[in-house]
């Protein structure tokens, strides 16, 4: 028996899921030889030529061995955290984002990462810190400093946090694209009042520390932080911007414009992990585009899923942004096509109606997740993204407008800025009173087990769409095919 003979990108799909598993496994803390990776890559080669059977199970495999392996080499790593929590250290490192003062504490708080233990002993250290401290008046993204502190372990993405620690610059950061966004939020700030500059560079860049706690826990009370955080999102608006611009052109020059304004943006705007994910989805889906494929939805996810994970496994293992990210990438990518091909076939569809369908998909797939780890669900959450988010492209150009006058033009910032200003006002004011409902973020928590079973109702309602849309596709070429 030959078998079933399965087409290359499932091949991939497993291979990359296994090797999610893989990493997942790695913290059991049970270790996988490199002997038996090289063994599980040579079955993989030596079955690739057909793609029967076999190929799936050796793919998945050498995946899955894989995967384990390079899960347990990091977890050697993070085992020297072990020895330093509830002691004092001295490490040095690099800042990861600009810093902020803490809620109600004259602490400068921020990220470290590149990071160097100077005491008790010298070895060097994965991952990030979160600190808070004394020391300096600021502290700017890329700035090198030595911190002294207690090391407490904390949950999540971050490896420790140090708090009242001893703070010192020893370099100053002189990235010129540093420098080009700190003159950006400065004009911005120029050019607009608060709390409406901050919200500009929330959907612009996905800065979200200046803006003051009561928009944000308006935003979350309506469910739309998603917008003032870097994502595909905005990206995906980027790009299609461009597209427009040069339809009539080559798709040479847009696809290098595209790749260019990618790069420029993962600068400008950083490179936290969702700021990472969304270059990496938007760039994989460019290149697929030049050269006139198309990336399986589920493949593209999975590929960025890989990558994230495999060079800085703690995303699978503790970061639940990762995880809310990959839910809203399936959403869009997945979810929200099949519902558009259900509801309008083959005909056009209206960008504002496209948007609200992915939005709702998006939702669709992180509330779950939300519910059982926050315990909260907004329930007018679709019916303001509804009313908002078709509104962000215009506001992200309006808001961008308003940040290069009050960069190059000062006088006239104020004129060219006005019309940022009243859209942003408005945003602002319908989130404030949407945030009014009563009872508009509403504590629901959902066991473990509940969890699972709506997404297990999610993804086979997913199926079944995805079966009939295709018996559909299918009947209607036979149609075609028969006159």
């Amino acid at each position: 028996m030959q078998g079933r003979r399965f087409h290359r990108t499932t091949v991939i799909a497993v291979g990359l899921a296994a090797f999610l598993v893989g990493l997942a496994l790695a913290r059991t803390k049970l270790t996988v030889s490199g002997y038996l990776v090289l063994l599980g890559l040579a079955l993989a080669i030596g079955s690739l030529k057909r793609l029967r059977s076999q190929t799936i199970v050796f793919i998945a495999l050498f995946g899955l061995l894989l995967g384990w392996w390079r899960g347990g080499l990091f977890i050697q790593k993070l085992n020297a955290y072990e020895k330093l929590y509830d002691q004092r250290v001295t490490v040095q490192g690099t800042a990861s984002t600009d810093a902020v003062y803490a809620t109600g504490s004259p602490q400068l708080s921020f990220d470290v990462g590149k990071l160097q233990l100077i005491k008790p002993n010298s070895e060097p250290l994965v991952g990030k810190i979160a600190v808070k401290g004394f020391g300096p008046n600021i502290v700017y993204k890329g700035d090198s400093l030595v911190l002294e502190g207690r090391l407490r372990q904390t949950l999540g993405s971050k490896q420790g946090t140090m708090s009242f620690s001893l703070i010192q610059v020893t370099g100053r950061a002189k990235s010129p694209i540093d420098e080009l966004r700190r003159k950006f939020a400065a004009g911005m700030q120029s050019a607009l009042p608060e709390p409406l500059a901050s919200f500009g560079l929330g959907l612009l860049i996905g800065q979200r520390n200046t803006l003051p706690a009561t928009v944000t826990a308006q935003l979350r009370a309506v469910g739309l932080t998603h917008i003032i955080a870097v994502s595909g999102y905005n990206l995906t608006i980027i790009i299609r911007g461009v597209r427009r611009l040069l339809r009539k052109r080559s798709k040479y020059q847009s696809t290098v414009l595209s790749a260019s304004l990618i790069g420029l943006f993962l600068l400008f705007a950083g490179s936290s992990p969702s700021i990472v994910r969304a270059a990496i989805v938007s760039g994989l889906s460019l290149i697929a585009w030049y050269y006139g494929r198309t990336f399986r939805p589920i493949v593209l996810i999975l590929l960025a899923a890989a990558l994230t994970a495999g060079f800085y496994p703690i995303n699978l293992w503790s970061d639940i942004g990762w995880y809310l990210s990959f839910l809203a990438f399936f959403g869009v990518l997945v979810v929200a096509p099949l519902i558009s091909k259900r509801l309008f076939k083959n005909r056009q569809i209206p960008a504002m109606t496209s948007l609200v369908i992915e939005s709702f998909s998006a939702q669709l797939m992180t509330i779950p997740l939300i519910m059982f780890i926050f315990g909260e669900i907004s329930i007018i959450s679709l019916i303001a993204n509804a009313l908002v988010v078709p509104l962000v492209p215009l506001a992200m150009l309006l808001s961008m407008i308003a940040g290069m006058a009050g960069m190059f033009i000062p006088a006239y910032s104020g004129w060219l800025a006005w019309p940022a200003k009243i859209l942003l006002t408005y945003m602002l004011d319908l989130v404030r009173l949407l945030a009014k409902v009563p009872h508009a973020l509403t504590q629901q928590f959902l066991r473990l087990w509940q969890m699972i079973m709506i997404y297990g109702l999610i993804l086979s309602a997913t199926i079944s769409l995805w079966v009939k849309t295709h018996l559909q596709s299918d009947k209607m070429k036979h149609y075609e095919r028969s006159f």
